[in-house]
């Protein structure tokens, strides 16, 4: 399982979503003064509840390392649902004004990179399975011509 490149990515991309958690989306000046807005609190909850099933498929993809195509299949959707982060993320910087976000907001772009480049080494790994399948199946047949 560690050997894998796609684990580690995977890794990485939980512990950006566990900064993600603890982190601070933007200050706010208001007047009482400066008011610090995690992630859990933008939109209500809903933000909140996509970080916890993004962390909740990221985590599955790494237990599941045993069957590869769910966990390339559990990379692609959890990329996508971290795309759809980074573009609410993006909406609410262009139309907040008085607003200084921090540079962890391009965190879901990097955990979208990282989960599409797990979910090509996971399809590369099947790639050679299958291939080395198609050998020994070749060499069985083979030998009892």
């Amino acid at each position: 399982m560690w050997q894998r490149i796609q684990t580690l990515y995977l890794l990485l991309s939980a512990g950006l979503v566990a900064a993600l958690c603890l982190g601070t989306a933007y200050t706010l000046a208001s007047p009482e003064g400066l008011q610090r807005v995690s992630y859990w609190q933008l939109q209500k909850p809903f933000f909140g509840i996509l970080l916890g099933i993004l962390a909740f498929l990221i985590v599955l993809a790494l237990v599941v390392y045993k069957s590869r195509i769910l966990q390339m299949r559990l990379a692609v959707l959890s990329s996508l649902i971290a795309l759809g982060m980074q573009g609410w993320l993006a909406w609410m910087y262009f139309s907040f004004e008085g607003a200084a976000f921090r540079w962890t907001v391009i965190f879901p772009l990097i955990i979208f990179i990282l989960n599409l480049l797990a979910a090509r080494g996971c399809f590369q790994d099947q790639l050679m399975v299958e291939s080395a399948y198609r050998v020994r199946d070749r060499r069985k047949r083979g030998s009892k011509k």
